[in-house]
């Protein structure tokens, strides 16, 4: 590997790794900082898709590609609602591990991935630990009924949301174009689900006398993290690429970014843990970090 396909190999580390924290920092609620996070995912993708001079798709890869965007907003959403239960410290561990399960199963049920009963042990092996590596991540040693509670409604939360994220990596696969092509439809699709999202919560919001995320200068304050998921999502696609690192290698780079955005949530979000859980989370990010490498290598 040389030493520039690492370089965009480890974009998604810092793009997706501080996006959360940043996320949850600016605050708001899950419609701005959606539609934030959308409007600034597709100032990215139009400035990159004119300077390399790619046009829209056409037909069924244009469709495709949206529906890939809608899917990605589906997840972030219930992403954010997670922030708000449990912080991103938690969120991110389980959401990562239900991605990479989410993968792993597409990639053999679908894909044809782990061919032989050799590998589909040594595959399945790793989604438990992968899973393992979860639950240390979130492990608190006082646990209280409302703790355990919010950190259930948060999996279930994630669990749902890992339908979006399917469709926003599987719905690609199904059209004729490259990820960069598909770049900006899918920027198209998340910030029409944003805005579609929006604009039920503002409808809601007239019931209780809320302001609109429309008018609220929060929601354009989530431009900026947007950039930073814009930029990981275009690196991720370029370091996928054969003459780069390729799928499986882009793949294990690009889940490093749960290691970046769990501590940043820690230390920089007041998400506190004591000496022993923060050993026990680090082992359990260690152990997602490995599955996730045995899995893209079978």
């Amino acid at each position: 590997m040389n030493t520039t396909a690492l370089l965009i190999g480890l974009g998604p580390l810092l793009g997706w790794g501080l996006y959360p924290t940043i996320v949850s920092k600016i605050g708001g609620r899950p419609a701005n900082q959606i539609l934030g996070s959308t409007i600034g995912t597709l100032i990215f993708a139009i400035v990159f898709a004119s300077v390399k001079g790619l046009a829209l798709p056409h037909g069924m890869d244009l469709f495709l590609s949206i529906l890939s965007g809608i899917g990605w907003a589906f997840g972030q959403l219930l992403s954010f609602y997670s922030f708000t239960l449990v912080g991103s410290s938690i969120t991110m561990p389980i959401t990562t591990a239900f991605q990479l399960l989410g993968a792993s199963l597409w990639g053999v049920f679908y894909l044809g991935n782990w061919p032989g009963t050799t590998a589909k042990i040594i595959g399945g092996l790793a989604l438990v630990v992968i899973i393992l590596g979860a639950y240390l991540s979130v492990w608190t040693e006082k646990k209280t009924t409302e703790n355990s509670s919010l950190v259930r409604k948060a999996t279930i939360a994630l669990a749902i949301g890992e339908i979006g994220f399917w469709g926003y990596s599987a719905a690609p696969q199904a059209s004729t174009i490259d990820g960069m092509h598909a770049f900006l439809p899918q920027a198209i699709g998340m910030l029409l689900a944003a805005i579609g999202y929006t604009a039920w919560v503002t409808l809601r919001g007239k019931k209780v006398n809320l302001a609109s995320p429309f008018i609220e200068a929060v929601s354009y304050k989530h431009i900026f993290p947007g950039f930073f998921f814009a930029f990981a999502a275009l690196t991720y696609l370029i370091s996928a690429q054969p003459n780069m690192n390729g799928l499986a290698t882009g793949f294990i780079l690009s889940q490093t970014s749960v290691v970046l955005a769990t501590l940043t949530g820690i230390w920089f979000l007041g998400q506190k843990k004591t000496k022993k859980e923060m050993r026990v989370t680090l082992i359990g990010l260690a152990l997602i970090l490995i599955a996730a490498a045995v899995t893209v290598a079978l």
